[in-house]
């Protein structure tokens, strides 16, 4: 029987026009996990003595004394601190960079030489490091090739691959070169390789669709494509955020200075990565906009780690004087009402896990001054709402996702808590702990 050409290509229609579905939980026993304290997202408070109720990867139900049920397992938990899955919504896991070589030249190499494919086998062995370290969802900004992002978040949604949730970009528009200073014009194929190169703005949002189309959930763009002096003029800003708005998605923005973050927020955009430079104007649109600043940010243990690893401890003063450079403009957006999402770009190989690297960005937000709680908040409630996931992620509650971790100690108090991860699920699976 010869199968219709035609019912085969509205068959293939059909499904590209589909998005995947959210992964199925691998357990779907029930758990009543018995949790000492329980850190509540969205009101910055934390409770006692509190039961959560899980069934096929999701919360049932949250409060005290509840019944086991028939057949559910029972996690106790009541010597920790629970607390949502933590979110990192700035990650690169198909790019790893040693401090020795930089940027650019293992930028090419593993453009030119790693491939795709090797790219993200080896971001799916960094990804299991993110669950160890309680990170269940990360957005993943790019630096991965021709949609080798794409391929790792479906390995992991379809249960071939252990690691956090991941909401990806494909390739990063960009203006031209990427961000591979240097290319001679008959290399440029080389950066496209990497990055989706924008010529105008009809192509800013050719480019938009193309990538939804290709897997996408989410935009991410180069307001200014540093070390590059390329940057996108209002109006391609403004054709990719229209773009991303009809196709129902969100634009991340690389920024490093000022006029960048400026032209992007005003232009719609929903994040601002980076933001080192910011005028206080700037953060007052920011802040009037409701565009939030995903601070990726270096705390102290990281960056002489860093010098070390490069192998110039004699610049580790410098490092430290522009850190609390950095920490003076996050003072300040704090100051100016903007909401601040938790996410550490972290891409350098520290001789560390990368899932250990990436948390640390939240001690560096405690080394500006943000309280554990406006911490805690950032890398769960509001990275949730910046994803376009309030409700199902980021919170403890009834109806959301069952990603809860549990630390030892109490972070108010002690935030070195924050690296005594004893139990992680993810879905409803148990993937550390008990």
């Amino acid at each position: 029987m010869t199968f219709p050409r035609t019912a085969l290509l509205l068959g293939l229609a059909s499904l590209a026009g589909t998005r995947a579905p959210a992964q199925t939980p691998r357990d779907t026993t029930p758990a009543l996990i018995h949790a000492g304290r329980l850190f509540d997202s969205e009101h910055g408070t934390f409770r006692s003595s509190v039961d959560i109720l899980v069934r096929r990867g999701r919360i049932d139900s949250v409060g005290a004394s509840i019944a086991l049920p028939p057949g559910a397992r029972e996690i106790d938990l009541r010597r920790y601190t629970v607390l949502p899955g933590l979110i990192d919504a700035h990650t690169h896991l198909l790019n790893l960079v040693s401090p020795k070589v930089g940027d650019v030249m293992e930028g090419l190499r593993q453009n030119t030489m790693e491939g795709t494919p090797l790219r993200a086998l080896h971001g799916a062995a960094r990804a299991r490091t993110y669950l160890a370290a309680g990170i269940t969802t990360v957005r993943d900004l790019g630096n991965s090739g021709q949609f080798g992002d794409v391929a790792l978040r479906n390995a992991i949604r379809d249960g071939s691959v252990d690691g956090p949730r991941m909401v990806v970009s494909g390739p990063g528009l960009s203006p031209i070169g990427g961000q591979y200073p240097g290319l001679q014009q008959g290399f440029m194929s080389v950066a496209a390789d990497e990055y989706r190169i924008v010529h105008n703005p009809d192509d800013a949002a050719d480019a938009v669709r193309e990538n939804v189309t290709l897997g996408a959930d989410v935009i991410k763009i180069y307001s200014n494509n540093t070390p590059n002096r390329g940057t996108f003029s209002a109006e391609e800003l403004r054709a990719i955020v229209g773009a991303a708005r009809r196709m129902g998605v969100r634009v991340a923005a690389h920024a490093t200075d000022d006029a960048a973050v400026w032209r992007a927020a005003d232009a719609g955009v929903n994040s601002i990565e980076h933001g080192y430079e910011l005028g206080d104007s700037t953060l007052a649109l920011m802040a009037r906009k409701g565009v939030m600043l995903v601070a990726t940010d270096i705390d102290t243990l990281s960056g002489i780690q860093y010098m070390k690893q490069a192998g110039r401890p004699e610049e580790i003063a410098g490092m430290l004087s522009f850190l609390e450079s950095e920490r003076s403009r996050l003072r300040r957006a704090v100051k100016a009402g903007v909401t601040i999402a938790a996410g550490s770009d972290n891409y350098i190989d520290m001789g560390w896990p990368q899932g250990y690297s990436s948390r640390r960005v939240l001690f560096a937000y405690i080394q500006s001054g943000m309280t554990p709680v406006q911490v805690l908040q950032a890398a769960t409630i509001n990275d949730a709402r910046l994803l376009g996931l309030e409700n199902r992620i980021g919170v403890i509650k009834r109806g959301a996702v069952a990603d809860i971790i549990a630390v030892d100690g109490d972070p108010i108090a002690d935030f070195t808590a924050m690296e005594r991860v004893a139990f992680v699920m993810k879905d409803g699976t148990v993937y550390a702990g008990r």
